[in-house]
């Protein structure tokens, strides 16, 4: 088939807008209407739901968001595909099945095969991440709603192209437009002015952003835009912003395509409307990635409040004494100096001492600890307060990356008809180089500078990979990217983010989208759900990076600040 195929996602995280299912599918024409609940910390957290119940696992917010519109979808032919059957697809399809909204007509599909946990022993979840030759089967006999565990984000987006165009195992730059398309749509209103660093200049200041919105044609190209009438924008920045997000390398590794970012364009194709054109592919790895959860002790934290004078004196009492009681094994001590001088408000004249414990014991990690924090109350520093009461310790999960052969994965479409449908591996696997990118970018501007904030003239998005983080950063027109090019070395991110000094961190250009990125490893120590960093995932990093003071040309600053 030619006709466009326009894809509608609406769902970025288990926990995204409840109603955005409705507002989409009330919004405008679509064809497909995707979900993505499903995140490395996510796993783990449905491995403990597993663990206590064996019927869980999947994410049951899908369930009461399809009682309120799964109807209509059916009725307008809007196929579903979502990724919240997490660790328990057969669960989650048979609670479709319960719902009063599914038409006793309605098909389902199910992808299953990409649990392999057996192979990891002391494992609490270990999932590969399918490809969407799964998704794109259980379309191709009918299916209405297509249900799957982990598959990458991209999949979902990916899945019903390949269904709708039919494209074949070598269509690499088909393949790698519909990823770079379903990697624009998988967070969600992220495409359309959330988390945005310029969020100040969209139209509504991005109080309540639509969510985005695929054409995707039969060579793989793709506009996204949004319904009429919702808020946000969508822009080449805006779509910048979000192919950034959670990348290493340009070569983008996924099960069916090595999708290379740095070929691809932008354009903008009327208002709202952003062309993603010229995406190159080549062959995927002969290797899936597997996501592995395990559990590595107990947490917990409390938080000291130190106020007005002798803040580090205060805070090394407040240490000393609870290390005293405790011990001071797996204490972390983390001083936030938040503090003003002669401040006109308590809370500006007060300072944050955070403590983390991690303990293989959790009446140690638990309460022993806490209530020892709680027990200094009338006995420490002056002024002495906490944030919080005492608690209980909560598991620590530690989220790694392994590889399996794409060939030992049982990768399978379940039919409606109940057909159990094996998904052979990639015929052609390989590590093709990247075809060549366009580059060509503005020379760097020279002559005097003004000192101001780096975000002046550029716009930052970060993230967590595991126990990475990345930090994309893109210039705002082609002449400011030269000079961002040639300012911004791993030296330089050191010398503005000292926390990094110490890490490892890998440099990428994209000229095409006028970015770098860079890959922090080990910000993150060993995952989200185990950091005891203030920014766990990595979120505000960009921001940081922008806030910080640099001397820039005054050909590119902004004239409202000269």
């Amino acid at each position: 088939m030619t006709r466009t195929l326009r894809i509608g996602n609406a769902s970025g995280f288990y926990g995204d807008r409840f109603t955005a299912w409705r507002d989409l599918l009330d919004g405008g024409e679509l064809d497909v209407l995707t979900g993505d609940y499903l995140a490395e910390l996510t796993m783990l957290i449905l491995g403990r739901d597993r663990a206590k119940d064996a019927r869980t696992g999947y994410a049951k917010t899908f369930l009461r968001q399809m009682e309120q519109c799964l109807g209509t979808a059916l009725d307008r032919g809007v196929k579903v595909v979502t990724n919240a059957g997490g660790l328990n697809p057969f669960g989650l399809a048979e609670g479709l099945k319960a719902l009063k909204a599914l038409r006793p007509d309605a098909k389902i599909g199910i992808v299953d095969g990409d649990d392999v946990t057996a192979r990891f022993p002391g494992a609490l979840t270990a999932n590969a991440y399918l490809g969407a030759f799964g998704i794109a089967e259980c379309l191709a006999a009918g299916a209405d709603i297509v249900v799957t565990g982990r598959v990458t984000d991209a999949s979902l987006v990916v899945g019903p192209a390949i269904a709708h165009f039919g494209w074949s195992r070598d269509d690499f730059d088909a393949l790698a437009g519909a990823t770079a398309a379903g990697h624009v749509l998988e967070c969600g209103a992220q495409a359309t002015g959330g988390n945005y660093a310029f969020f100040t200049e969209l139209p509504d200041s991005g109080r309540r952003p639509g969510f985005p919105i695929a054409e995707l044609h039969s060579d793989g190209s793709a506009v996204i835009t949004k319904h009429p009438g919702t808020g946000g924008a969508v822009t080449p920045e805006t779509i910048t912003a979000q192919l950034l997000y959670e990348i290493g390398a340009p070569a983008y590794v996924g099960p069916d395509v090595v999708t290379h970012f740095d070929t691809i364009r932008l354009r903008e194709d009327g208002p709202d409307r952003v062309r993603i054109e010229g995406v190159r592919g080549s062959a995927p790895p002969p290797t899936l990635k597997v996501g592995v959860s395990t559990l590595a002790g107990y947490r917990n934290a409390m938080t000291f409040v130190l106020c007005g004078l002798a803040i580090e004196a205060k805070a090394a009492l407040a240490r000393a004494q609870l290390e005293d009681a405790v011990g001071p094994d797996g204490l972390e001590f983390t001083l936030a100096r938040t503090d003003h001088p002669d401040a006109g408000t308590e809370e500006a004249a007060s300072a944050l001492l955070h403590v983390h414990i991690t303990d293989g014991d959790a009446r140690r990690a638990g309460r022993a600890f806490s209530q020892a924090a709680v027990e200094l109350a009338l006995a420490s520093y002056p002024g002495f307060t906490l944030t919080g009461p005492p608690g209980d310790a909560t598991p620590v999960g530690v989220f790694t990356a392994e590889f399996v052969p794409q060939s030992d994965v049982p990768h399978t479409a379940v039919l409606p008809s109940g057909e159990r449908v094996p998904i052979a591996p990639p015929p052609i696997v390989g590590t093709e180089s990247a075809p060549p990118a366009v580059h060509g970018a503005a020379a760097a501007p020279t002559g005097p500078t003004r000192r101001v904030p780096l975000g002046t003239v550029a716009g930052a998005r970060s993230g967590d990979k595991g126990g990475d983080a990345n930090l994309g950063v893109w210039a705002r027109t082609d002449r400011s990217y030269g000079w961002l090019r040639d300012f911004l070395t791993v030296e330089r991110v050191r010398e503005l983010l000292p926390e990094t000094d110490a890490l490892a961190i890998d440099r990428y250009e994209l000229p095409n989208l006028r970015a770098l990125n860079f890959v922090l490893h080990g910000l993150l120590g060993r995952g989200v759900a185990a950091s005891t960093r203030f920014d766990p995932q990595a979120k505000a990093l960009g921001e940081w990076l922008r806030s910080r003071l640099v001397d820039i040309p005054e050909e590119i600053v902004p004239e409202e600040l000269l």
